[in-house]
């Protein structure tokens, strides 16, 4: 008898550990909010298991869910204006991997793209996220944690549309020549070391914000403007999961002070328009969702988060097998 009961205490142990696994996955809820079709790419570090999918169609409104695994490290970004040719070959003309095919299978994006860059589990056990505009911009994006915790645990990303706004010189334009579909980063465009943080410049000291980069962090405040913006552009959480929106528009319904500019028409009438800058008190769709929707699990919200629920299993296996224990003797 006391050798079922060992038994039983092993299996329920195993279960509480695979428990625990599960409930410390992350969650990335990916939306589509744009008027025309996004395909995603990811790329997991060097290092950090491969995720179930590198890259994939979005249509508008559509919503894919892709789970990552505890300490995965790695990059979300947005594809536009892709076709395959009559040869079946894939390409995109922004944020293209180079693949040839839908699955970026280990390819990063071609500048110039907006990336939404990951370290799951870092140190401190925190996540550490930001939005970078360091390889340029194509798309607006805004990330948004869901259930996390932390003093710097918020949304962050680039949610103005940067293409029409673009200096001239730094400007993608479609393939019939008629509108901008990307913007580079002055690195990109001019490969020279004082905007690539490069040679003598590679330093926090000596790499500084240039008038292009301002022209990003003006419009996106919250995002990585160069490669030192640090201070402005990284943010962590604790216990999070996360939704990542494409063209995340603003609500019109929700005005903010910060965000209204007042001009005076020629009939003496006042026009007042919404800034959609991410830093105001603006509400922005896609940027409020239900957690429960996000969470790959009820109990990780009944318990707060995912170790503690991984917690409050382990000691329910434990409490089940003292009850075997004392039921076989």
């Amino acid at each position: 008898m006391a050798q079922y009961t060992f038994i039983a205490t092993i299996c329920l142990l195993i279960l509480s550990c695979s428990f625990i696994s599960g409930v410390q996955a992350t969650t990335f809820t990916i939306v589509n909010k744009c008027d025309y079709v996004v395909w995603p790419g990811i790329l997991s570090n060097a290092g950090a298991p491969t995720l179930s999918t590198t890259g994939f169609t979005l249509q508008r409104g559509e919503t894919k869910t892709i789970t990552a695994p505890t300490s995965w490290g790695g990059r979300f970004w947005g594809r536009t204006h892709c076709l395959q040719d009559s040869t079946g070959k894939f390409s995109c003309l922004t944020g293209d991997c180079g693949s040839g095919k839908l699955e970026c299978s280990g390819n990063s994006a071609a500048p110039p793209a907006t990336l939404a860059e990951f370290t799951l589990d870092g140190v401190g056990g925190l996540d550490f996220f930001d939005v970078s505009l360091v390889d340029g911009y194509n798309v607006p994006m805004l990330v948004v944690p869901q259930g996390g915790t932390g003093p710097n645990c918020t949304y962050t990303g680039c949610v103005v549309d940067l293409n029409g706004s673009c200096p001239s010189e730094l400007r993608v334009m479609s393939r019939d020549g008629r509108d901008g579909v990307a913007c580079k980063s002055a690195c990109e465009a001019f490969r020279q070391p004082q905007y690539c943080c490069s040679g003598a410049y590679n330093t926090p000291y000596t790499c500084k914000p240039s008038s292009y980069s301002e022209v990003f962090k003006i419009a996106c405040p919250r995002a990585y403007s160069y490669a030192y913006d640090d201070k402005t552009s990284t943010f962590t959480c604790a216990n999070a999961d996360y939704t990542i929106t494409f063209c995340p528009s603003p609500n019109t319904s929700q005005k903010s002070s910060q965000g209204q500019n007042t001009t005076q028409g020629q009939n003496n009438e006042t026009t007042t328009t919404t800034s959609p800058l991410i830093n105001s008190t603006m509400v922005y769709e896609g940027a409020f969702y239900d957690e429960s929707a996000a969470s790959p699990s009820t109990c990780t919200h009944v318990f707060g988060s995912h170790r503690i629920a991984g917690i409050v299993g382990i000691t329910m296996a434990i409490w089940w097998s003292w009850q075997l224990f004392y039921l076989v003797h």
